[in-house]
This record gives structure tokens, sequence and C-alpha cells, in this order.
């Protein structure tokens, strides 16, 4: 199991910091998990885990447009 720290997250996402952070108090990002008092990381499957399920939200949003 691998750890990401916010850097990486940010990178790998796209998003902003203040996004992030909007995004985990309305539970749509996964929670970071705490490495100390002022520390926190990822774990590296649930946040490729949210991006695949953006990109399946995307894939059936055009889907359902076409039908």
């Amino acid at each position: 199991m691998k750890l990401l720290r916010q850097k990486k997250v940010l990178e790998m996402t796209g998003l902003k910091r203040s996004s992030l952070y909007n995004y985990i108090a309305l539970g749509l990002f996964p929670r970071p998990v705490a490495l100390g008092r002022r520390a926190v990381a990822w774990v590296e499957a649930e946040i490729l885990e949210w991006i695949t399920s953006r990109i399946r939200e995307r894939d059936e949003r055009v889907v359902g447009k076409k039908v």
C-alpha cells in the first residue's frame, strides 16, 4: 500500500488545494490518513479509484446522451 502526499494528489487529480478540501468536506473525495500532527497522506489506490470513477461518470453521461 502506497501513501501519497498532498502535492502528488493535486498533480494527479488536477485539483487545487481548496477544491480538494471542499470535496473531502462534502464526502466526494477520499479522506487523508494522519501521519503525524501536521502531516497527512492519501491511499494511492483510493485516489486512483476516485479518478477512475470520474472517468466512468463522464463516459456514462456521454452514452446517456447518445441514446
